[in-house]
C-alpha cells in the first residue's frame, strides 16, 4: 500500500556477540591491551606539564597537567551540567590525556611532535583566553569557577583498570544503554561493557532524523559499493538486518549482496548514531533514517552522567557505573 510507512529493517536474523580483537568520540584508538606499564611505574610530578600539539598553529605548547584538564572539560561538557558530571569528565579526560602521553612518548602519527592534540583526533580542548573569547566575559564569570572546582578537586585522580590507565570513551549520549566496545570497535575492552543509562531526559539530540530522496539514498549506497544495485521496485525486499548488537544499535545490514557494519551506514549518511530505523515513504519519494541516541554509545555518557548527577549520584558513582570493574587512583598517592 502506497501511503504506508514501510520499516525496511524488520527482521533480525542473528544476535551474537562476536570479541573480535580490533573516540572524540569518533576517533577513538582501542588498541592493545597492555600498552601502559603499571601506574605504580609512571613518573608524574604534582604541578607537571604537558606538550600539547596546537592543530591550529601546528605548534606544541607546554600546558600545566592541571590547566590543561579545565580546558578540556569546558570544551567537551556543557558547563551547566550537574558538577558531579563535570567532575567525573575531569577524571575521565585526565586519564586520556596520561594514557595517550603514556602510549606515544615520541609523538602519535598523526602529530609526531606530540603524543596528543587539542583537536577531536585526542580530545577538544580550550586555553582560558579562547574561552573567553567564545563564551563572553558573563560566561567566564558564571561557569568559570565552576570548571575550575571539577578539576581541583579531584586533583591527579585517573582511572585503572588491573592497575592500568584505561582508554576512557564517553559520548553525547547513549539511548538508554551504552555498547559493549567490539560492537563498535574492533577491542574488546573489559571496563568497556554495555550497561544501562536511563538518566538521560532532556538530551537534545536524543532522537535525530535524516531525510533523502529514495534516488538519492541509492545514489550514495551505489557509489559506495559497486556491487549494490537497487531500484525504487526492489529496495524494500534488498535491504534486510542481518545482526543488531544486546543494546539495540545495527552492527550489520545486508544490502543486495553486500553486507555492510552498521558503522559505515552512520558515516556514509551521517547518522547520529548506529541505533537507526530505516523507513520508505514511497508516495513522498522519500527515504527517512531514525535515529535514537548521538555518537559511538561506548562507555561514559555525558547525559547520562549529567542525569545521574542530578539524582545525587557522586563522579566516583558515575565513572563507577560507565566503565565497569574500575578503580579511581590518585596519580600522587600510588
Amino acid at each position: 500500500m502506497k501511503n504506508i510507512l514501510v520499516v525496511i529493517l524488520f527482521v533480525l536474523l542473528i544476535s551474537i556477540v562476536i570479541p573480535l580483537g580490533i573516540s572524540k568520540t569518533y576517533n577513538a584508538i582501542i588498541e592493545d591491551k597492555d600498552i601502559i606499564s603499571d601506574i605504580k611505574d609512571m613518573k608524574i610530578e604534582k604541578d607537571m606539564e604537558i606538550q600539547l600539539f596546537d592543530t591550529k598553529t601546528q605548534t606544541v605548547i607546554d600546558v600545566p597537567l592541571e590547566e590543561y584538564i579545565m580546558g578540556v572539560v569546558a570544551a567537551e561538557m556543557p558547563a551547566k551540567f550537574n558538577l558531579e558530571a563535570l567532575k567525573a569528565q575531569a577524571v575521565a579526560a585526565r586519564t586520556f590525556a596520561l594514557y595517550r602521553i603514556s602510549k606515544y612518548p615520541n609523538g602519535h602519527p598523526s602529530h609526531p611532535d606530540s603524543g596528543l592534540c587539542n583537536g577531536v583526533h585526542c580530545q577538544a580542548w580550550l586555553s582560558k583566553e579562547s574561552l573567553k573569547d567564545t563564551h563572553g566575559k558573563d560566561w567566564m564569570l558564571e561557569y568559570w569557577p565552576k570548571i575550575e572546582t571539577s578539576v581541583l578537586s579531584t586533583k591527579g585522580e585517573i582511572v585503572t583498570y588491573n592497575n592500568n590507565l584505561i582508554e576512557p570513551l564517553f559520548h553525547s549520549v547513549s539511548g538508554g544503554m551504552t555498547e559493549n566496545s567490539e560492537e563498535y570497535f574492533a577491542s574488546r575492552m573489559d571496563y568497556l561493557r554495555s550497561v544501562p543509562s536511563p538518566h538521560e531526559d532532556g538530551a537534545p539530540r536524543l532522537n535525530g532524523q535524516v531525510s533523502l530522496s529514495i534516488e538519492a539514498f541509492i545514489n550514495k549506497l551505489e557509489n559506495k559499493y559497486p556491487n549494490i544495485h537497487l531500484t525504487e521496485d526492489n529496495i524494500k525486499d534488498k535491504i534486510l538486518l542481518v545482526n543488531k548488537s544486546n543494546s539495540g544499535r545495527i552492527t550489520q545490514v545486508k544490502i543486495d549482496n553486500e553486507v555492510v557494519s552498521g558503522r559505515d551506514l552512520r558515516e556514509l549518511f551521517n547518522l547520529n548514531s548506529t541505533n537507526f530505523k530505516i523507513y520508505v515513504l514511497t508516495d513522498k519519494d522519500e527515504i527517512q533514517i531514525k535515529t535514537v541516541g548521538y555518537g559511538h554509545g561506548v562507555g561514559m555518557s555525558q547525559w547520562g552522567a549529567n542525569g545521574m548527577g542530578n539524582n545525587g549520584y557522586t563522579y566516583e558513582d558515575i565513572l563507577k557505573h560507565y566503565y565497569t570493574g574500575i578503580d579511581i587512583t590518585n596519580i600522587h598517592e600510588k
